[in-house]
């Protein structure tokens, strides 16, 4: 098996009902996070019908290349995986019009943060050179290597351009109370200013999949802490929801944990 994984979910302590979804398809190569917003508006069946959409849409691409008859304008820039990456949200985005139509969802939208490894039918390519990732919102992809966490997806959050543009600092931003505030997401309208690249991987990496419900509440300092010293994936993900929980839980948590 050329990798690992494990994924946990909670609802935290001040929600009733979980609004994250997620998928962790090593066949596929394929692991993605969503995060539903909209509350009473369904955000849970957001967050559900987007991943289902993004999950269908990989399998049908599976063995696709640069030749293969794309319905849309082939970027090559993105690669073959971040092209299926790039059709897969769209097809999510063309679902949640669907669901949104439904009485009591006007309104319901989702976050996404995908990670897309080489596969083919045998499952995930070897040796893994890297993956494919893909983003809209604020859930995150990071990476862990030797000791070391960094941060491979930007928000798309009104606090993040504020950082990025130096009206704000980090810690300014840590506490601001606009920062679940997004500026992109799919909702179901215009087609989402998603974000792709490439995240080189080797031997002892991983990545770190998960929504706002963990890292809106611990830095990566803390969340780095608990990776090393977390010995298996699978409890990495339960220290990591637990630690969430500790700190307020105040909104869903959900965690992906892959490991080279």
């Amino acid at each position: 098996m050329p990798l690992s994984f494990s994924a946990s979910t909670h609802a935290g302590v001040r929600r009733d009902v979980n609004e994250d979804s997620y998928c962790a398809r090593p066949d596929l190569g394929l692991f993605v996070v969503a995060d539903g917003v909209g509350g009473h508006q369904a955000g849970d069946v957001a967050s559900r019908a987007a991943v289902a959409a993004i999950e269908r849409a990989t399998e049908e691409t599976r063995g696709w290349t640069e030749g293969s008859p794309w319905p849309f304008d082939y970027q090559p820039a993105l690669g073959v995986d971040g092209n299926r990456l790039n059709w897969a949200l769209h097809q999510a985005n063309l679902r949640l019009r669907v669901e949104g139509a439904a009485p009591g969802r006007a309104g319901m939208a989702t976050t996404v943060a995908a990670a897309l490894f080489e596969a083919d039918a045998s499952g995930v390519r070897e040796p893994i050179r890297g993956a494919t990732i893909g983003h809209v919102g604020d859930s995150r992809v990071y990476r862990w290597r030797a000791g070391r966490l960094d941060r491979l997806t930007r928000d798309h959050s009104w606090v993040e351009e504020q950082v990025r543009a130096g009206a704000m600092t980090e810690r300014e931003a840590w506490g601001h109370p606009r920062r679940n505030l997004l500026t992109r997401a799919l909702t179901g309208g215009a087609e989402p200013a998603s974000e792709f690249g490439w995240a080189p991987l080797g031997a002892g990496d991983a990545l770190l999949l998960c929504s706002d419900g963990l890292c809106g509440v611990l830095t990566d300092g803390q969340i780095a802490g608990i990776l090393a010293a977390a010995e298996e994936a699978g409890a990495a993900c339960d220290a990591l929801v637990h630690a969430a929980n500790l700190a307020g839980g105040p909104d869903n948590i959900t965690v992906i944990l892959v490991r080279l």
